[in-house]
């Protein structure tokens, strides 16, 4: 009998052993692929390129970490017939802020931070409202109530939360409110809010702690500024704000802050959105000045000093011309980036060594050097920090561990949207990522400037509504990646991300017919290169 016919036997034999009896066992090819799960002793013999990894444990697949990814890993093992537990916990911010089950998406990142974008639109909404004749008492008089939009946001937070508790009741997944170590490779120790201690072991351990945002090494910073994990819950209104940081937290939160009625300035240490593309990052950030966020390049912080009146004195380096300046906010909000929550894990018992300098596991198929020691999400060195990923990766590992499926996660062509008060939606590759790896004789950029309809009766400024796409030069030109920047970018997005994904081509994009009149067609209308130099300007609404 050949080895392989062996090894479809036992396969086959322990998924009726799982259906019949629920019993389950890991069977792991000595090549490395995993395939089933188990906790119970079986006297199953298996044929000699097989292991039988025995042994008695608590679990069949324990996750640190109730974010998107972990929770997706976890319900999905559920699916497969494993014995899951979670241990998830929330240790406050240097301000105290803290939050329940569902990981920063959920209570600190996407959610509340497009309820915020929504509020600010609904205010500009209100005051557009009166040039299409709505009538609007005291128009002057119309501001943002604060506390009211904070209590709305976290009434809903709490409701996710609750709903994802009672999910995982169930489904049976064992929830342990506590912070997770290691012991040993298969050994957990959770410790509880009371400070007790909870031990517990598990055949396959997935790490999904995600990470928190990062505070400069200055005087104040830590003492006196919040972060994303606090604007959300801010107990008062933030007044005039400094966001430390251009990246797409720091930006989208000066947007909102600015929208809702809370001047807005941002220190940019070197080039705002990196990674990027840099044409339609300026693109983004143009609109927020013209909107009213004061930036600051090339700028530094130095330090954060609480005056006796209450506000924050904050001061900064221009690295360019060595000045240094200060000014007074009501509130500094410090977006320098975020790090893994890899330090209090206690890898070096379990034996994982696979961590970059910056503390992120380095995880090829989000197995560490562990064989049974998997990492999901935001944890995984240079891997897109985004909650759809964590989501689908989770899936398909629990898939992997307990269905015997090999399909891996994909992290090419992942679209994604910073939500800035003019959003900006992305699929595939910059411009700059395209000419470095193809030369910039191999590469097309298409590219137009366009009217939203919506626009026009308000006169609102359109300058900065523009998208491209770029494309392989080589005929059928295959789509590298497709920019937009204009109204609801993110839903724009979505569906010629699917087309990407596809390999869509531009003479594909050109003859899919559009739906008039809206934003998204002007992908289906590009004509002009940059190449050619003519004017991407259009000369009506229906050219």
């Amino acid at each position: 009998m050949t080895i392989l016919s062996n090894v479809l036997k036992i396969k086959n034999f322990v998924k009726t052993l799982l259906i019949k009896d629920n019993i389950s066992l890991v069977v792991r090819r000595t090549l490395g692929s995993s395939w089933m799960c188990c906790s119970r002793k079986t006297n199953l013999v298996a044929p000699n390129d097989c292991v039988i990894e025995d042994g008695n444990f608590d679990y069949d697949l324990a996750v640190i970490g109730g974010g998107s990814g972990g929770l997706a890993c976890a319900k999905e093992a559920v699916n497969q017939g494993a014995k899951v537990a979670v241990l998830d916990y929330v240790t406050p911010s240097p301000q105290g802020t803290k939050w329940g089950l569902g990981g920063t998406c959920v209570n600190v990142g996407c959610i509340p931070k497009k309820l915020m974008h929504q509020a600010a639109i609904l205010g500009e909404s209100i005051h557009e409202a009166v040039s299409y004749g709505w009538q609007v008492p005291q128009l002057e008089n119309i501001k943002i109530d604060w506390a009211a939009l904070t209590q709305s946001v976290q009434n809903h937070i709490k409701s996710v939360n609750w709903v994802t508790r009672v999910d995982l009741r169930d489904k049976k997944i064992e929830y342990i409110n506590g912070l997770g170590e290691f012991k040993d490779p298969h050994t957990l120790i959770a410790t509880l809010k009371n400070g007790s201690k909870k031990e517990l072991t598990a055949r396959n351990i997935v790490i999904a702690v995600g990470g928190r945002p990062h505070y400069p090494d200055i005087p104040g910073a830590v003492e006196y500024c919040i972060s994303s994990d606090d604007v959300f819950s801010l107990s008062h209104p933030p007044g005039k704000t400094l966001v430390v940081g251009a990246g797409y937290i720091g930006l989208e939160c000066a947007g909102f802050l600015n929208s809702l009625g809370y001047p807005a300035t941002v220190l940019v240490r070197s080039v705002p959105l990196r990674g990027f593309d840099q044409q339609m990052a300026r693109t983004v950030t143009n609109e927020m000045e013209e909107r009213g966020v004061k930036f600051h390049h090339r700028c530094v912080p130095l330090g954060v000093e609480k005056l006796t009146s209450g506000q924050l004195k904050a001061s900064w380096l221009n690295t360019e011309t060595k000045e240094q300046f200060e000014d007074v906010f009501d509130t500094v909000l410090m977006a320098t980036g975020r790090y893994a929550l890899t330090k209090s894990l206690n890898l070096e018992a379990a034996g994982v060594n696979t961590l970059s300098e910056n503390g992120k596991i380095v995880a090829e198929t989000e197995q560490t050097n562990v064989p049974h020691i998997y990492a999901v999400g935001d944890v995984l060195e240079g891997r897109p920090e985004l909650t759809p990923v964590a989501i689908h990766a989770g899936r398909l590992l629990a898939r992997r561990m307990f269905a015997a499926a090999a399909q891996q996660m994909d992290y090419e062509n992942v679209a994604t949207t910073v939500f800035t008060p003019l959003e900006y939606g992305c699929v595939g590759m910059s411009e700059e990522r395209a000419i470095e790896r193809y030369g910039a004789d191999n590469v097309e950029v298409y590219h137009a400037y366009y009217k939203p309809t919506e626009f026009f009766i308000p006169q609102r400024n359109i300058k900065n509504c523009y998208l491209k796409a770029v494309a392989a030069r080589e005929p059928p030109q295959k789509v590298l990646g497709l920019h937009f920047v204009g109204p609801v970018a993110g839903e724009v997005i979505q569906g010629f991300a699917a087309a990407v994904k596809c390999g869509i081509t531009m003479e594909q994009l050109m003859n899919t017919i559009g739906i008039h009149p809206t934003v998204a067609e002007e992908f289906t209308r590009l004509n002009i290169t940059k190449r050619s130099g003519r004017d991407p300007n259009p000369a009506s609404c229906c050219s």
